[in-house]
């Protein structure tokens, strides 16, 4: 799917918008079977020189969000790490190609960011392949579906603890040995964290601590020169829904946004960028919310 990201359009028509097929995954999801496929900007993002010479490393990098970042960092001329689960290998590689066809360097290093030793190497091997680390934007994640509190399981709880929570932790004390003034760290919050559905409340309690993470983790840095935000994101349309929504949520995905549709991952990108980019340079502690029009307090 692709469309004229730039032309003046009915953003309620702009991109398809339910029902969809009810087609579940296993985890953790690939683009290649979602139907219709998600625009990240293969075909449609144009940059501008706005991350020219940065080096980026990006978490969830293989499909979504993280895919549509990392082709928009490309594009505006960055070099990319890319992370993602050792079973996302080949959705990885077709970004990793796109990054180098804008003429940039893609390296992908597979990895799960439950492991605080994971973490460790990532940054470690961004330094090594790259040459430093300007810009550490983390947007993997999980979204488990708990319909009941008596349905609570701490082994799951664990494991959603760990990677959207205790990684952003871990990744940024191995980046900030790295990460000179102008530097800028990116986390990815979502409308949940704010205004959280009861079928998602353990995923909800994540988000929300982002969030915190956000405002804090920016003033402690502010002195050392380096800007810390995130984005909350409301429904977007990635592998993250097959795999995380029930049949029947999935195929009215979107529609309880005032546009009646989810958001493309590439109508998200611009963000990250804006944040990562020095047009930011006084935005610090924010998270910005792209919610397709949904109140987020």
């Amino acid at each position: 799917m692709a469309t004229d990201l730039y032309a003046p359009t009915d953003v309620t028509t702009k991109y398809p918008g339910p029902p969809f097929p009810a087609a579940k995954q296993t985890g953790p999801g690939t683009v290649a079977e979602m139907e219709p496929r998600p625009d990240h900007g293969e075909e449609s993002y144009r940059g501008s020189g706005r991350l020219a010479g940065r080096r980026a490393l990006i978490t969830g990098a293989d499909s979504g969000i993280g895919r549509a970042v990392a082709i928009a960092f490309a594009r505006e001329g960055a070099d990319v790490v890319l992370n993602y689960l050792p079973d996302e290998e080949q959705d990885a590689q077709e970004v990793a190609e796109l990054v180098r066809a804008a003429g940039r360097t893609a390296e992908c290093r597979p990895g799960d960011i439950a492991g605080e030793e994971t973490c460790r190497r990532l940054v470690a091997d961004t330094v090594a392949a790259l040459g430093g680390l300007d810009l550490l934007v983390m947007v993997a994640g999980q979204m488990p579906t708990v319909d009941s509190l008596e349905d609570f399981d701490t082994e799951v709880w664990h494991r959603l603890v760990d990677t959207n929570l205790s990684s952003l932790f871990w990744l940024s004390k191995a980046a900030l040995p790295h990460l000179e003034p102008g530097a800028s760290i990116i986390a990815t919050s979502s409308e949940q964290g704010f205004q959280p559905s009861p079928s998602l409340l353990e995923y909800a309690v994540t988000k929300a601590g982002i969030a915190n993470w956000v405002r804090g983790a920016a003033q402690q840095l502010a002195e050392r020169g380096i800007r810390v935000n995130g984005v909350a994101p409301g429904p977007f349309w990635t592998p993250l829904q097959p795999v995380s929504d029930p049949p029947e949520k999935l195929e009215q995905f979107g529609g309880q946004t005032p546009y009646g549709r989810p958001g493309q991952p590439v109508e998200i990108a611009s963000t990250y960028v804006y944040l990562a980019s020095q047009d930011a340079s006084f935005t610090s502690g924010e998270v910005v919310a792209v919610t397709g029009g949904v109140p987020v307090h």
